[in-house]
């Protein structure tokens, strides 16, 4: 009796365990909620706080009576904002434009650039001081003459927003091509790897989380690279930004189509950051540490 007992006693013990160990499809289910639900903080506490803020700004004017013409009200904004939705997005489509071609070039220039000063280190120490001075000098003292020498304003405005752009992209690709591990650069050489298959396999993908890091950062600065040299040079016409409606507006004492304006230039800039971070969440996201997932 007793052995019988100690052997439905062991018997019963798995069965036990295995009915309070969670199984793996209500782990699953379980990090898919806490994901959910992470997402979802991400995106209405930022957007409470926003319209929080907004209802605020909202009651001090109406409540204080404060006139459009120094504070307008953020319903009078977006009234505006419909109003003139013809002339403000062909200066936003303009902004647009000059922006991503900007942030194109960056791209290109400073991802060639970097592979340049990588490889060899007399174009790295010939070169880089020129790019460090380019962007330690501030564009709006360099915009002016920029205008002067290139007959294009169009032109000019492109090169004002390059050079914002370009030193993040060149600087961020040139560390992370430095940053390959020592030892894994030794074993390709043990196997007599090619360049190529260096630069490919090794190089590449250990400069892949800086160069993205840099774009993140070249995204926002080539769109105000953009707006300040538009505001250098004062241009005026159709094939303009959203710079120029901001200085038209604020000649014509129009605050409500200033705030319009500045509105999109802020949603423009929020659009690309946000593009840009899931960019690089979907490049990065499933073997670097920076955009991995981790369980909480």
């Amino acid at each position: 009796m007793a052995s019988t007992s100690i052997t439905e006693t062991h018997a019963a013990a798995p069965l036990a365990d295995a009915d309070a160990a969670p199984s793996e499809a209500s782990l699953r289910a379980h990090e898919d909620r806490l994901r959910r639900r992470e997402s979802l903080l991400r995106i209405a506490v930022p957007a409470a706080i926003v319209a929080l803020l907004l209802l605020a700004w909202e009651w001090t004017v109406r409540a204080n009576n404060i006139p459009h013409y120094i504070l307008p009200a953020p319903s009078l904004i977006i009234r505006t904002l419909f109003d003139n939705w013809e002339s403000l997005s062909n200066a936003l489509w303009f902004t647009v434009k000059l922006t991503l071609l900007a942030l194109a070039a960056a791209i290109v220039g400073g991802v060639l650039l970097a592979i340049a000063f990588a490889l060899f280190k007399w174009v790295e120490i010939g070169l880089f001081p020129i790019a460090v001075i380019l962007q330690v000098t501030p564009i709006i003292a360099i915009a002016p003459l920029i205008l002067i020498y290139v007959s294009s304003t169009t032109a000019a405005l492109l090169l004002c927003a390059w050079i914002v752009a370009f030193f993040p992209i060149l600087s961020n690709t040139v560390i992370g091509l430095k940053s390959a591990d020592s030892n894994l650069r030794d074993l390709f050489q043990l196997y007599k790897a090619s360049p190529w298959q260096t630069f490919r396999y090794l190089l590449a993908p250990s400069a892949l989380p800086y160069f993205m890091a840099g774009l993140k950062i070249a995204g926002g600065l080539s769109l105000i690279g953009a707006v300040v040299a538009e505001f250098t040079a004062g241009t005026a016409g159709k094939e303009t930004g959203l710079a120029s409606r901001i200085l038209e507006s604020s000649f014509r004492t129009e605050i409500p189509m200033m705030f319009a304006a500045l509105l999109l230039v802020s949603l423009l800039g929020i659009v690309i950051f946000i593009v840009f971070a899931a960019l690089s969440r979907l490049v990065l996201g499933h073997w670097h540490e920076s955009e991995m997932r981790r369980e909480r």
